[in-house]
């Protein structure tokens, strides 16, 4: 038999009787309350949208003036010089890093486009690009293709922490919304 530690007297059970005289039960009326899920995924054709417009800035024609001298370094005109210094120092840490190695030419620069249209669609400032040594070719149309691109503010070669002479680290420029609401 199981012990009750709770019991009520005869005279508690009066009392709570008489408490709760007049009240009415509450009906229960069994609303369901759906929760819409908050981060709406984008379609694949979007994405890939995304991807061929960011792209579309990479010229093989094209040959921006980049100096001769190693590391290789680039900023924008109209940008601030000081961030190639800060790139170089390392005062940047990249949140995306992108690995270019094994692929060829033309997805080198589907990849290219996808991470600054992801860059700015996430709000990253830094970025990463691993271009590796092998033949050369990607270590040398890296930086042609990113200087092409409007939304690249500056890059530097990466500090050793970061792939050294075989990686890129990358500013990308991100919308400035301005508050039009009034002081």
């Amino acid at each position: 038999m199981k012990k009750n530690k709770f019991t009520l007297s005869d005279e508690e059970h009066a009392l709570f009787r008489d408490s709760v005289r007049g009240i009415k039960p509450l009906r229960q009326d069994k609303a369901l309350h759906r929760i819409k899920p908050k981060v709406k995924k984008r379609p694949v054709e979007r994405l890939l949208q995304e991807q061929m417009d960011a792209s579309f800035y990479f010229s093989d024609e094209f040959q921006p003036l980049l100096s001769e001298d190693s590391p290789i370094r680039y900023v924008r005109p109209g940008a601030n010089s000081y961030e190639v210094k800060k790139l170089r120092r390392g005062d940047y840490s990249p949140e995306l890093f992108l690995d270019l190695h094994g692929l060829t030419q033309a997805e080198a620069k589907q990849e290219l486009g996808a991470l600054i249209a992801a860059c700015r669609r996430e709000h990253v400032h830094c970025a990463c690009i691993m271009h590796g040594y092998g033949t050369y070719v990607l270590k040398q149309q890296t930086p042609l293709w990113l200087a092409q691109h409007p939304d690249v503010m500056a890059f530097h070669q990466a500090p050793k922490e970061f792939g050294g002479n075989a990686a890129i680290l990358v500013l990308i420029a991100q919308e400035t919304s301005e508050d039009p609401t009034p002081f």
